[in-house]
């Protein structure tokens, strides 16, 4: 791989007392790239995540060892200060979470998090993060309303205007599209594309055809194992183990 690296996983292991859920995982994620991490359900992509942001402490069951090298900092060791490890990545549900207030007032919580507070750049912000997010058109007349009036394809939106008002470098995606229409789901597809001029994507999905249409570079999963990751051409049309053939041939999924 050419491209500069921003995430490297270096032997990574993840074990539920004696179950292994991620088996000695190495991966490189290259810089300003939308990486997909494909698979079928509970091959462990979203632990993969949480290790990333060490989300894993909330689950005192998991033992996870190895290294997540962001940046040229493990972040998996102890001293490293989690809430910045946390800034640093945008995080993108399955299910969006707006917060129980205004739309204008769920981008303005982030930006004060920052430390931001004059009243007048922090509106500056927030209509930069909306429009990053491409929903601004959409709602400026309606910043006022509670977010939850809106659609939920916004609500996932605003939810990334949310994760990039923390100013991070990379933003994890975990299946951000599956309970959206197909419409939403292309407008969070067109965002990707647009951002990763800025950001780094790092996109969960079981959706072979989203991977195919953004997708830079690639991982494959199954059981916990990294079968195989390379350029999105590489892996789709010329995939090397017999396992990745099967999967992009629909035997199972």
């Amino acid at each position: 791989m050419d491209d500069p690296i921003i995430v490297g996983i270096r032997n990574l292991n993840v074990t539920a007392g004696k179950n292994p859920i991620l088996k000695d995982i190495n991966i490189s994620i290259p810089r300003n790239k939308i990486t997909v991490i494909m698979g079928p359900s509970g091959c462990g992509k979203t632990t993969l995540l949480k290790c990333m942001n060490r989300l894993t402490d909330l689950y005192p069951e998991l033992k996870v060892t190895g290294e997540v090298m962001i940046d040229d900092k493990n972040v998996l060791e102890a001293h490293e200060d989690i809430y910045k490890i946390r800034q640093q990545m945008g995080l993108l549900s399955q299910r969006p979470y707006p917060l129980p207030m205004t739309i204008y007032n769920n981008i303005a919580y982030a930006i004060r998090l920052r430390g931001v507070h004059n009243r007048r750049e922090i509106h500056r912000l927030v209509v930069h993060y909306l429009q990053q997010a491409n929903l601004w058109d959409e709602i400026r007349t309606r910043l006022k309303e509670p977010a939850s009036r809106l659609s939920i394809g916004q609500q996932q939106r605003l939810c990334l205007a949310r994760g990039l008002a923390v100013n991070p470098e990379i933003i994890l995606a975990d299946e951000p599209t599956s309970a959206l229409d197909p419409i939403s789901s292309q407008a969070i597809e067109q965002t990707f594309l647009k951002l990763k001029n800025n950001y780094t994507i790092i996109l969960v999905t079981h959706i072979l055809r989203q991977a195919r249409r953004i997708a830079d570079h690639v991982v494959f999963m199954y059981m916990g194992d990294v079968i195989e990751q390379g350029s999105v051409r590489e892996v789709f049309e010329n995939p090397k183990m017999e396992k990745t053939k099967l999967y992009l041939g629909g035997t199972f999924n």
